[in-house]
């Protein structure tokens, strides 16, 4: 079964609505055993539908994509978006105020890097805001239909990669350059051999 790609009909309507600046967010990194999690955002210009289209038409969840196809994306997204920006909540956040208000503290940290206010949040599901005084919508399997949200998790994702690399050079013998944090049978293996490290995670269970 063909899988629909993400599109513009969220943003559409808000745009049609008078509101230019309509940011997409999403996370990467929420399930994993060691690392931050990284949350997107992204504002796409409303005033070409037509090049959006043709210059994101690759966009997907991050999830559906390989590793070379988001890292390729990625500078297209950048280039185009009015704004973008990724933030963290590391281990340590994680452990100490959960992985809900961890992930909702990185994605007020990307927010607060933009050089423009977004008047309206799109946000994937669980990522709600209620803390923040913006009109929002969370969309269930957000990153698969809304294409600011596809775009925000690609940026999410390579960003968190990216941090991984560095992460597994402090911390060798993990593989987190590998996996990325996430519990493989490779890392758990690890874990029982070399115990947690810095960036692990100690209040989730390795199953």
């Amino acid at each position: 079964m063909k899988r629909a790609k993400p599109n513009l009909k969220f943003e559409s309507d808000l745009w049609e609505s008078g509101l230019q600046f309509v940011a997409g967010l999403d996370e990467a990194g929420r399930g994993a055993l060691a690392g931050p999690v990284a949350v997107g955002a992204v504002i796409l210009p409303h005033d070409d539908k037509p090049l959006l289209s043709r210059t994101l038409s690759r966009a997907r969840d991050s999830k559906q994509l390989t590793a070379l196809a988001r890292e390729s994306l990625a500078p297209a997204i950048k280039e185009i978006a009015l704004a973008w920006s990724v933030g963290f909540a590391d281990a340590e956040e994680i452990d100490s105020q959960g992985i809900v208000r961890a992930t909702r503290l990185a994605a007020i940290r990307a927010l607060h890097q933009f050089s423009i206010s977004p008047q309206y949040l799109l946000t994937d599901f669980r990522l709600e805001l209620p803390q923040l005084d913006i009109s929002q919508t969370s969309i269930v399997k957000g990153d698969a239909h809304c294409l600011s949200i596809a775009c925000a998790s690609i940026l999410a994702k390579t960003e968190r990669d990216a941090l991984m690399r560095e992460l597994d050079e402090r911390h060798p013998g993990y593989g987190l350059a590998k996996h990325k944090g996430y519990g493989t049978q490779a890392h758990r293996s690890a874990l029982r051999r070399l115990g947690m490290s810095g960036v692990h995670r100690k209040t989730f269970r390795v199953k």
